[in-house]
């Protein structure tokens, strides 16, 4: 009878594409059944709104003619997707001290479309997350500069840099024991790159050893392509943002890297996990 099965399970094992929806489905109804995974995710980045437009907006001076809220919402909405990457790494650490992962392996899946689902459904995640934000700007001010098709073109770039940068969450999650421990992992190397970057402050008002460092930080070169592409010419020049070339050569090659590199080992992790 297990004669029988083997090939039943193995050709099921193979379809990484359904077993990768459905692992992607299952995740996606908890925000339907638990709403709060939803709401205080964006709690967080709607008070860095509030924070740095109100309160930080008015002594940051980041061109000639103010605009303030112009320069920071991409720098924000780039912080808010990264955050969701740490994000993806605390829930696959949950999913594994549940033991929820363990009864998914029992199952005749595709191992990797665990990793696949957990990617793409917290990517979904931060769409409605990121629609929320675009909102909030929006009624603080924010205005797209240079069209809607530099609006889809810097929206498409921040998700697809999320995607890579939620491989190196599940990581973390993969390589962790507890929750806790994916937490301050998944967070305390984000919030170096983003604050020391141009997210929300020019790069050359930055000490010279500090400015090496942020002008080739990957959140950088994102923020400004996405400036690029967001903002009007006059606003980018004002705001002293390199040119989108170059800019945007250096995300795509970091994007690809981060990819590269984090998928197999993820993958190749949680297959020893399995084993």
């Amino acid at each position: 009878m297990t004669d029988l099965l083997e090939p039943a399970i193995d050709a099921r094992r193979g379809n990484l594409l359904a077993d990768s929806w459905l692992m992607t489905t299952r995740l996606l109804k908890q925000i339907v059944r638990v709403p709060d995974l939803l709401v205080f995710s964006t709690i967080q980045p709607i008070m860095f709104v509030l924070l740095f437009r109100y309160v930080f907006g008015g002594a940051i001076v980041v061109g000639p003619h103010g605009g303030y809220v112009q320069y920071l919402m991409p720098g924000i909405f780039v912080q808010t997707l990264l955050f969701n990457g740490a994000a993806t790494g605390i829930g696959m650490a949950d999913d594994l001290q549940k033991g929820l992962v363990d009864r998914f392996r029992s199952m005749p899946i595709a191992r990797s479309a665990l990793l696949v689902g957990r990617s793409i459904s917290d990517l979904i995640r931060a769409l409605l997350v990121f629609a929320i934000m675009l909102i909030v700007g929006v009624l603080t001010g924010f205005r797209f500069g240079d069209g809607w098709g530099g609006a889809i073109g810097g929206t498409l770039l921040m998700f697809g840099f999320a995607f890579a940068f939620s491989w190196i969450g599940i990581m973390i999650g993969l390589v962790v024991k507890t929750v806790e421990a994916a937490q301050s992992a998944g967070f305390i190397w984000l919030f170096p790159l983003t604050f020391a970057s141009s997210a929300f402050v020019r790069t050359d008002t930055m000490p010279s050893w500090l400015r090496g460092f942020a002008d080739h930080n990957p959140v950088t070169v994102v923020v400004n392509s996405v400036r690029r592409l967001y903002l009007s010419p006059t606003n980018s020049r004002e705001f002293g943002v390199p040119a989108l070339g170059s800019q945007l050569l250096q995300a795509l090659l970091w994007l690809a890297g981060v990819l590269l590199v984090f998928v197999p080992l993820s993958v190749r992790r949680f297959r020893r996990m399995s084993r």
